[in-house]
């Protein structure tokens, strides 16, 4: 009973149904213990399919240089760094969910946590590999790292966004995995202790790391989800800053701002959220979720969309009246005379569009309870973020200080399409695998909110508070009947 008081009964569940521990663990497990289905098949050899045209790109650009790509010499980053800042804020919404949520004690975190941090770790190897072969010579891709060397004064420069890139995503990344591994180790425990082959009762026990689920282990893994979080947080902050420096640090029309750091931060929050969205309601459905993956998360996950949406669209109008303002002639063409009007200006539109005007439909309950129109909505949102992306790179480059530098109209090769679809077929190929050999909702985090936030736990609390409430009635009414009696006896 003492549970009751931090929990409201006016809160929707988030369990549905009349689970019990037992049914709990068979239900995520089941999935993990039978043959895949078709639609697992189908979707895991398309995303192969892409993965080997990806590979094949990269062979293409490796082999015969960085000329495979359309970038010229004023819009040296076309599609590459596009891809690689949209891919390292899709990887913020898995970290986001686990450490600020845990620390906040949010139970609703609880359904879509293992699969937003299993989605962190595969977009940045996504997003990582941008960069690296964005050098041409990706063999001297080492030559980033600061280490003691034979190579003279040659030593990475110190000041650049890009040196702090390598160390910020490298970071987030072993953090995020150590996150997500450590919160695995219970129920690999649980998958082990269930198995029916030698084999697999051999893997899932190396894999859970010895577990036996006593008060020691369970104690210090707390501690150390705790110290994760604190860790994480600031880096969920910070990666996406320091991404967002590469571009405010240098003096091009259009990047020079101080804005950008907190206007990525919400943008990564935003499109990261999506994503989490596009790939639950896929996993829900196929897997048949949908008792603990609720409408309940799925709203919640919509509020923060709208929240993070509204602040972006905050950003671009403040963005365009610093513009105006600063009566810098460089700045206001960049805004008002190529992003919104120029030959790009189809783009511009198309991002305020997605980014902007169609969250704001989320306002409303009923369509953030909506699981088809949030599933199309999640992936307008990424088509829309991808834009401000490009438009941000590619509006600000292709005209700057020199018109006799201005290039011709950008479009990227094909083989720049191959490396992102590449990406994708990473993403996805690691994401089935994914669900298919690990639990994909954190079993024992479920247990954990259960008897708090489980449908049948909140339908008994209920009828204990109705009855005590109808109990207190009655003995109200009695005493004053009572009391009623008295008073005419003694007159």
């Amino acid at each position: 009973m003492s549970l009751t008081k931090y929990e409201s009964q006016l809160r929707e569940p988030l369990v549905n149904g009349n689970k019990t521990y037992g049914q709990v663990t068979n239900d995520i497990v089941h999935t993990i213990e039978v043959k895949p289905t078709r639609l697992w098949y189908i979707g895991f050899y398309v995303s192969v399919v892409f993965l080997l045209f990806g590979v094949y790109s990269v062979y293409r650009e490796v082999t015969y240089g960085i000329g495979q790509w359309n970038v010229n010499k004023t819009i040296g980053w076309g599609w590459d760094i596009t891809n690689f800042v949209w891919w390292v804020g899709i990887g913020h919404a898995g970290t986001l969910i686990s450490a600020i949520l845990l620390l906040f004690r949010q139970g609703w975190r609880t359904g879509v946590n293992r699969a937003a941090e299993a989605m962190t770790i595969f977009a940045v190897m996504c997003a990582g590999q941008f960069p690296i072969f964005h050098m041409g010579r990706v063999w001297m891709a080492f030559f980033t790292l600061p280490y003691p060397n034979t190579r003279g004064p040659l030593w990475p420069n110190f000041n650049s966004p890009l040196l702090w890139d390598v160390f910020a995503i490298s970071t987030y990344f072993t953090v995020s995995l150590l996150f997500w591994y450590s919160g695995l180790l219970p129920d690999m425990a649980t998958i082990r202790d269930r198995a029916k082959t030698k084999l697999r009762k051999h893997l899932y026990g190396l894999a859970s790391f010895g577990w036996s689920g006593s008060t020691k282990h369970w104690q210090r893994h707390e501690s150390l989800s705790l110290v994760l979080a604190g860790l994480s947080t600031p880096l969920v902050l910070s990666v996406h800053t320091i991404v967002s420096f590469d571009f405010a640090t240098s003096v091009v029309p259009g990047w020079h701002t101080t804005i950008f750091p907190p206007y990525f931060v919400a943008g990564a929050i935003f499109s990261g959220f999506a994503m989490v969205q596009t790939l639950m309601l896929i996993t829900r459905k196929v897997m048949n979720l949908q008792d603990y993956i609720t409408l309940g998360h799925i709203e919640a996950m919509n509020k923060v969309i709208v929240l993070t949406g509204s602040i972006v669209g905050c950003a671009y109008l403040t963005e365009l009246f610093m513009a105006w303002y600063s009566m810098v002639p460089f700045e206001q063409d960049i805004f008002f005379k190529y992003r919104i009007a120029g030959p790009y200006g189809w783009s511009y539109w198309l991002m305020m569009t997605c980014n902007v005007i169609s969250p704001q439909l989320f306002w409303f309950r009923k369509l953030r309870r909506n699981v088809t129109f949030t599933f199309i909505m999640s992936i307008v949102v990424n088509i829309g973020m991808w834009f401000e992306r490009f438009v941000i790179i590619v509006s600000s480059l292709y005209r700057d200080y020199l018109p006799s530098s201005w290039s011709v109209y950008y479009r990227p090769s094909i083989w720049e399409v191959g490396f992102y679809l590449g990406t994708f077929g990473l993403f996805f190929t690691c994401y089935f695998l994914f669900s298919k050999y690990f639990p994909v909702i954190a079993i024992a985090e479920i247990k954990h909110v259960l008897k708090t936030t489980g449908e049948s736990y909140k339908d008994e609390m209920s009828a204990l508070e109705n009855k005590g409430a109808d109990s207190f009635y009655d003995e109200m009414h009695h005493d004053h009947h009572e009391e009623g009696t008295v008073k005419v006896a003694h007159h």
